[in-house]
Parts: structure tokens; C-alpha cells; sequence
């Protein structure tokens, strides 16, 4: 039977009532959108510019991405990888040429890419680079974000995510991020398999390197025989301006990590990409997925990938970035609010001038809401802004002019 709801507050009430309370939203009750606007459950429209973190970079509901999903649904879903099907290789092929990998490996969410992409890497340490069987220890970067799986809140430095969930999975060095000198320091380990990077910390608050940063890192680890593994599940496909985040210095991972909007916002889907001398040292049997692969999603995976080249979303992300750079910055000397503004692409974010009061974010968000914009605070001061990548330079400047007024007033 169908519940229909008279108001926010009854949808709210009955999720609260019945739902884990690990999230804390924005009080809005979304339930339609189509390219850069979402609607409430009143009818209202709004700007989004969350994208559900990233990933709708293609925009709600496209009408390619959907019409794959229909079409696909109708013939098949699901097989399991204990047999063909006739999507999977056309996908992969798709895949592995757009980004130039010999072999990918399919499975669902984000957090599953970055899992997976650990066991590959200690499974190339063992059976390749030669470090002792169960010496093999993996960089990170203080303040990464890649999940809240067990293997992820391990390399976490946020206390929300990690405290009382322990114990903890061993292996994991933590240095800090854009610190190039951390970084050659901890390499002299001879049992170090690999470095796994944000190109750009999202969660922690869109933190962008110093140029060279991603560049002399991959050389560093190069010359150590240890494997680059890029976290590209929310910078990729074309967020940043580039289809990879990691092109902007011609880094090419020795591990590629992919997911949110490789389906467009329509189902879970992420992929590990990577060369056959790494991706060959898993045997069948040793790691998998029930729905990794399924044909559904690499139908929509296809078509979500294609709506990206053919529409250049890269290239658009990149023009529509810079010009909400430089009009945030304009608003920056208006007002002692915003601290700094900060990005690249259409994955960019302000920092509120008040590092002690996390209500301060917030209530700008809710008076963003109440005027037409939705976002959303990370690490109490800073709001980020990640529109999907279809938005136009008059939709841009209204949705601004919305976000300068709502800071002026508040």
C-alpha cells in the first residue's frame, strides 16, 4: 500500500520513527528531479547542488541513462558472474579503452571499489613484489573519506566515522595529505605494497593538493615499486573539469577507483580498473560479488559513460567551475562570512568564517534551502557545491545570485 503525506513533517516523523538514525539531513522531502532540479513533495523546486555526492553528474534522471535502464530491465537484471552474459563484455570493453586498462573488475558501491582495490594491491605484494605474507602495509592520507565499511573507517583520522568500532584492521599507514616529505619517509618500508590518494579530499571538505602534488607522488612511488591507487569514486568522471581528476598531471593509477556516477544516479555501481599484471593475480574464487557485473547496471554503466563523452560534461565542468570560483569570490569581499573559496571543476567549496560554531553551516544551508539551493555542510564550517554537470551559465548565475543574496542577508 502507498503512503501519501500531507507534509514534511509526516515523512520526516515516520522516517525517523522507523529508519537507523545515522544521518542527519537537511529537512526537505525530494521526490522527482530532472537534469540540475529536484522537487519536494509540495511541488517546490530547487537548485541541487549536492548531486547526491556526486553522483548525478549527468544530471536527474537523463533520458538516456533511463531509457538503458528500462530496456535492459525488461530482458534481464541478474545472472551472477557463474555465468555469461552478453552485457558485461561489451561494457568492460567500453570501460577499459575509455580509460586505457587492460582489465576491469565490476562491483557495486564505492566503498566496495576501495576494498577491492586493497586486496588487489596486497595480492600483487605477496605474489609479485615479494614482501612477506602478511607484512604488506598500504599508505593513506589523514582525513581521507572512502566509506564506513570496517576496512574504511581503519585509515580514518575523523572520530565520527572510527571511534568504538574497533579493533581496527592492521596494515594501514597514515601520513599527512599534500605532504610530499611524509610521503618519501614512510616508501623506505620495504613491505609497502601501495599509496591509496583522494586527487582531491571531498568528504574533508574539498581539499585541492599544491600543483605537483599527485605527480611527484606516483613518481615516488615508482621508484619504490609500490602501486598508485587513485580514489576517483567522487573526483572522476568529469567532476573536476577532466574525466579524471589525475589528468590535470598526467598521472595514470596503477588502480583506478570509479563509482557514484558511473550509473548516472540510478543504481549502485563501481569499478576497479587496472593492467594484467596486476589485475591476474586474482584467481577465481578469490573475490567477487553477487551483483558486481550484473547486466542492468552495465547497461546503464555504458550509456552513463557515453552521455559523459558525448555531451562533454568534462569540458563544461571545467567553464561553469571557474566562473562560480570567481563570482564566490567577488561575494568573498562583501562580507566576513566566507573565509576562502576553493576547487576545481564543479566540486568546489566555501569556508565559513567560524571554526568553533558548526550551527553556523548548517543554518546557512537551511536558509539556502528555504531560498531554492540545496547543499550541504562537511567538518562543521564548509559547504560544499557540486551542481550536476549539465547546468548552463544562465542557470549558474541564478542559482548564484540565490546563494549571494541567502549569505548577504544571513
Amino acid at each position: 500500500m502507498t503512503t501519501f503525506f500531507n507534509t514534511t513533517e509526516e515523512s520526516i516523523a515516520l522516517e525517523s520513527k522507523h529508519s537507523a538514525h545515522n544521518y542527519h539531513p537537511i529537512p526537505v522531502v525530494l521526490n522527482r528531479g530532472e537534469g540540475i532540479y529536484v522537487w519536494d513533495i509540495h511541488g517546490k523546486r530547487y537548485f541541487d547542488f549536492l548531486s547526491a555526492y556526486s553522483a548525478v553528474n549527468q544530471g536527474h534522471c537523463h533520458p538516456k541513462i533511463i531509457q538503458s535502464l528500462i530496456d535492459q530491465a525488461k530482458k534481464i537484471t541478474l545472472t551472477s558472474r557463474a555465468f555469461y552474459n552478453d552485457v558485461f563484455g561489451i561494457y568492460a570493453e567500453c570501460i577499459t579503452k575509455l580509460f586505457q586498462y587492460d582489465k576491469v573488475l565490476p562491483m557495486n558501491t564505492g566503498v566496495e571499489g576501495g576494498e577491492t582495490a586493497i586486496k588487489l594491491c596486497r595480492k600483487w605484494a605477496y605474489t609479485v613484489k615479494g614482501i612477506p605474507e602478511n607484512k604488506a602495509k598500504i599508505i593513506f592520507c589523514q582525513n581521507n573519506f572512502w566509506g564506513r565499511t570496517l576496512a574504511a573507517i581503519s585509515s580514518s583520522t575523523d572520530p565520527s566515522s572510527k571511534n568504538h568500532f574497533g579493533p581496527y584492521m592492521p596494515g594501514y599507514e597514515i601520513i599527512p595529505y599534500n605532504d610530499l616529505d611524509a610521503l618519501e619517509n614512510s616508501l623506505k618500508d620495504p613491505h609497502i605494497a601501495g599509496f591509496m590518494v583522494e586527487p582531491i579530499q571531498g568528504e574533508a571538505g574539498v581539499i585541492v593538493p599544491k600543483d605537483g602534488y599527485l605527480k611527484k607522488a606516483f613518481e615516488l612511488c615508482k621508484e619504490r615499486n609500490v602501486l598508485f591507487i587513485a580514489d576517483e569514486v567522487q573526483t572522476g568522471l568529469a567532476r573536476t573539469g577532466k574525466l579524471l581528476a589525475c589528468d590535470y598531471e598526467g598521472v595514470h593509477p596503477d588502480i583506478l577507483i570509479l563509482g557514484k556516477a558511473l550509473s548516472g544516479g540510478t543504481l549502485p555501481v563501481s569499478a576497479v580498473l587496472s593492467n594484467n599484471e596486476i589485475m591476474l593475480t586474482l584467481k577465481p574464487g578469490q573475490h567477487g560479488s553477487t551483483f558486481g557485473g550484473n547486466p542492468l547496471a552495465c547497461a546503464v554503466a555504458r550509456t552513463a559513460l557515453q552521455v559523459i563523452v558525448e555531451e562533454n560534461l568534462a569540458e563544461n565542468s571545467f567553464k561553469m567551475g571557474s566562473i562560480f570560483r570567481e563570482k564566490m569570490t567577488a561575494i568573498c569581499q562583501k562580507t566576513d562570512l566566507i573565509e576562502s573559496v576553493r576547487g576545481k571543476g564543479l566540486l568546489n567549496a566555501i569556508v565559513i568564517n567560524d571554526s568553533t560554531d558548526s550551527e553556523t553551516a548548517w543554518n546557512l544551508c537551511l536558509a539556502l534551502k528555504d531560498n531554492g539551493v540545496l547543499a550541504k555542510q562537511t567538518h562543521g564550517n564548509i559547504i560544499r557545491f557540486a551542481p550536476p554537470l549539465v547546468i548552463r551559465e544562465d542557470e549558474l548565475n541564478e542559482a548564484i545570485q540565490i546563494i549571494e543574496d541567502t549569505i548577504l542577508r544571513f
